[in-house]
């Protein structure tokens, strides 16, 4: 390196050239893209010198060469038969006990009708006129609200709206019906598919399960027919819509060429609680009126309409371990006044309980160069000792859009800086909390069709839906889109999704 002599007030200064410094210069992004594009395509790039080296080989062969080599086979004629057998049987055996493909052709949200919404001061005003909450619960359901996350559209239902409210058995069936029936009416219309078509049928609601079933409610409704597999989940909380999804998938593998249809939902009415132990007042904030409807189809010929293809589903479950078990438990107060409880804990053991899926998931989604780096990591730590971060998978490279349960903002909060997502990966999972609040097991379905109406569902993207519920589980399920998917009809973003996103102020 040359230097050049600076002379200043007779004292001659050396000023050295210096090299760049590239650490900052050179963003590391991209020199982890690179990585991982390398080991992606490593295959690849070690093929094609090997191909190379056959054409040119081949290439070369004369007439007499080949005339030779057919020769060969014909004196090993019966090994090629025995070979070719069994490619062919092998080949037989597979397409036989392949999993079957599952399609979801589509799906509807419920909408609920504006009046039904709950504006903060109306919700702390029929809170007051009840006379069942004491001064500090109202302090405290109001505090739960402006931190919330929740804007002023939510909804609650019709009996919540009455001073006094009016839960009853009837209020609720009410209730399930203009949700259920409303999301399904939708859903038969936009696909063109029959009721009679259905042969399986999965509905989730944790907290209201009359009889009859709300699985026999849809069948009486739609009158479906007599041999339809019906089933209906209960107590299962948030993350039942993944395992109703499951359910579904795992019929669908056995019955073939038939349609299932998934409804996900929750019900309010009977299960509001008006007492004043704190740690149960916080679902009254945060669960609104909201569910589901899902086409789901093994038939080959539906490909061509679905939007999604089913790749996996990972169910992860904590009941066996106590503080998990009770961490949201429905249970009676000192003064009989029932409701569900949130454990101080549930933010630990929610955590807990991703780290157990995303282990599982992992290998089934991540890239290989993801894999090797964690794999690494782990061997740095368990056999060296050395004192290194644990390192976490980049989810950003196996998925290009996420839908995170909107279950309150600290659960988006938390999976947003332990995945080391960017805001536009959980703007779905916000912007659904604003709008619809809290809707259980549905809230991944509308956070799913906010990016549809948004315009960002291109084909081949991969979509993760990740759910926590009571129990205590965590339960992921993987989509590829097929298509370049649009917004179905009568979306619920359809008449609102251009003034979102919306800045959140807590």
């Amino acid at each position: 390196m040359s230097s050049e002599p600076i002379v200043n007030g007779g004292v001659q200064i050396h000023q050295r050239r210096r090299l760049p410094d590239f650490l900052q210069s050179v963003n590391l992004k991209y020199v982890k893209l690179g990585y991982h594009y390398l080991i992606t395509h490593l295959l690849t790039l070690c093929s094609v010198p090997l191909m190379a080296v056959v054409v040119i080989q081949a290439s070369q062969m004369n007439p007499d060469d080949i005339h030779q080599l057919w020769l060969q086979l014909q004196y090993n004629l019966v090994s090629v038969i025995i070979c070719s057998a069994v490619i062919v049987f092998g080949s037989t055996v597979y397409i036989m006990t392949r999993p079957r493909s599952v399609y979801l052709v589509d799906y509807s949200c419920y909408k609920p009708p504006s009046h039904l919404q709950a504006r903060f001061e109306e919700f702390m005003e029929h809170s007051k006129l009840t006379g069942d909450f004491d001064d500090s619960s109202l302090e405290f359901q109001r505090k739960i609200l402006e931190r919330s996350g929740l804007g002023e559209e939510t909804c609650v239902p019709e009996a919540m709206h009455y001073i006094p409210p009016r839960p009853s058995m009837a209020a609720a069936r009410e209730e399930a019906e203009q949700v259920i029936f409303g999301a399904l009416d939708n859903l038969f219309a936009n696909t063109n598919v029959k009721p009679k078509d259905i042969g399986i049928l999965v509905v989730n609601c944790s907290l209201f399960n009359p009889t009859p079933s709300l699985s026999a409610m849809i069948v009486n409704k739609y009158k479906l027919r007599g041999n339809i597999r019906s089933f209906n989940l209960g107590g299962m909380g948030c993350s039942a819509g993944v395992i109703a999804v499951d359910l579904a998938k795992e019929m669908l593998q056995v019955h073939g060429n038939t349609y299932a249809v998934v409804v996900s939902t929750e019900n309010i009415t009977q299960n509001w609680y008006f007492g004043n132990k704190k740690s149960m007042l916080i679902p009254n904030c945060l669960f609104r009126v909201g569910g589901v409807a899902v086409l789901l189809s093994n038939k080959s010929l539906d490909r061509r309409r679905a939007k999604y293809k089913l790749l996996h589903v990972v169910r992860t479950h904590r009941g066996a371990d106590d503080r998990a078990f009770r961490c949201v438990y429905q249970e009676q107060d000192d003064a009989g006044k029932t409701g569900v409880s949130l454990s101080k804990d549930l933010m630990a053991i929610a955590g807990g309980a991703l780290k157990t899926n995303i282990t599982t998931l992992g290998p089934l989604v991540l890239p290989l160069s993801e894999q090797l780096l964690f794999f690494a990591n782990l061997v740095a730590k368990k056999l060296f000792n050395a004192k290194v971060k644990p390192y976490i998978p980049d989810f950003k490279l196996a998925f290009d859009h996420f839908c995170i349960h909107a279950g309150g903002r600290a659960v988006i909060d938390e999976l947003e800086k332990n995945l080391q997502l960017l805001p536009v990966h959980v703007e779905a999972s916000r912007m659904t909390l604003h709008r619809f609040g809290n809707t259980s097991s549905s809230s991944i379905w509308y956070e799913l069709a906010y990016t549809e109406a948004k315009g960002r569902m291109q084909k081949g993207n991969r979509v993760w839906q990740i759910a926590f519920g009571s129990g205590f589980k965590c339960n992921s399920a993987v989509w590829e889109a097929l298509q370049n998917v649009k917004p179905s009809l009568h979306s619920p973003w359809e008449d609102c999704i251009d003034r979102y996103p919306v800045e959140i102020v807590v």
